[in-house]
């Protein structure tokens, strides 16, 4: 299934598992359910941004975006991130409304069965979107896969917490549960926030993938004398890989040019995709640091 497929599809999902829990909450009257089911409304809004994100940033580079428009997934995974922070301060407040005002939770087995449907329905779709979000190295399917999989955790402590309450005839746990759910939902919010401004401001790739390109210049350019200034940043699906070429002073533009087209086919078959820009320098620019040949070729000509 494509990313656009999939960002449009998660927006139905969306929708049903949020059906389900606004049942349960309304049938139950439980702060935590209804906090569950408040979450839920941010999780159809986020699949709204991802369709957007992921249909505008597969449009082509143009005149005023030269280098594409995949920073998209990156805005809308900040906007996500945004909205699961402001719905944890209304299930806190939720949740604490009740404290002051408790109250049993009523039919409880139906409640049960529609959120443990929710569940099933939510986690196979998040473990759906993070395969593909991670296969297609999108931001705003991965931030969404990650946002599901915690929405089924929190729904399961729901659960839990309710009939821990029943067990006990203590209703105190419902409102505690939501502040429990809040609180995860805070660190869940915050940690997305902080990966997807790092995209927005060209963060570095990962450190595997960094030296799985450093492996692949490293094999690709015998025949030059060392690479330095290697450069990686991500936007979206996409990376960009900046570096300076240092070759022997009498090599031939030609003979240069087949090193960097080496390295540029090297390093978009550990990460495809990836756009290469290599500059060439002579040797008197060498720095005598960074990458060396990892194949024992003289420096001169090209192999």
């Amino acid at each position: 299934m494509s990313p656009n497929r999939a960002a449009s599809l998660g927006i139905l999902v969306g929708l049903a598992v949020l059906f389900l829990k606004l049942a349960a909450a309304y049938w139950s009257g439980s702060v935590a359910v209804f906090s569950d089911a408040l979450e839920t409304v941010v999780n159809v809004a986020t699949a709204l941004l991802a369709a957007w994100a992921v249909h505008y940033a597969a449009r082509p580079a143009d005149a005023t975006h030269p280098f594409g428009h995949t920073k998209a997934e990156y805005l809308a995974a900040v906007v996500e991130g945004v909205l699961i922070v402001l719905a944890a301060g209304a299930i806190l407040w939720r949740a604490l409304g009740r404290f002051l005002h408790p109250a049993g939770v009523e039919a409880l087995f139906p409640t049960s069965l529609l959120l443990l449907i929710a569940t099933l329905l939510n986690g196979a779709w998040g473990l759906y979107l993070l395969r593909l979000g991670r296969r297609a190295r999108s931001a705003v399917l991965t931030a969404e896969a990650w946002h599901l999989l915690t929405d089924l955790f929190t729904t399961l402590g729901v659960l839990f917490g309710l009939w821990l309450a029943r067990a006990l005839n203590a209703w105190w746990l419902d409102p505690l549960m939501g502040v429990l759910i809040a609180a995860w939902v805070v660190a869940v919010g915050v940690r997305l926030l902080g990966r997807s401004l790092g995209g927005l401001l060209d963060a570095a790739l990962d450190p595997e993938d960094q030296a799985a390109i450093e492996g692949a210049v490293a094999e690709a350019m015998a025949g030059a004398i060392e690479v330095h200034d290697l450069r990686t940043r991500r936007a979206g699906s996409r990376a960009f890989v900046e570096l300076h070429l240092v070759v022997p002073a009498g090599m031939t533009v030609e003979e240069a040019h087949a090193i960097a087209d080496r390295i540029e086919t090297a390093v978009q078959r550990v990460y495809p995709g990836a756009e290469v820009t290599v500059h060439v320098e002579p040797e008197g620019e060498a720095q005598h640091r960074g990458i060396r040949p990892a194949r024992n070729h003289p420096p001169g000509r090209a192999r």
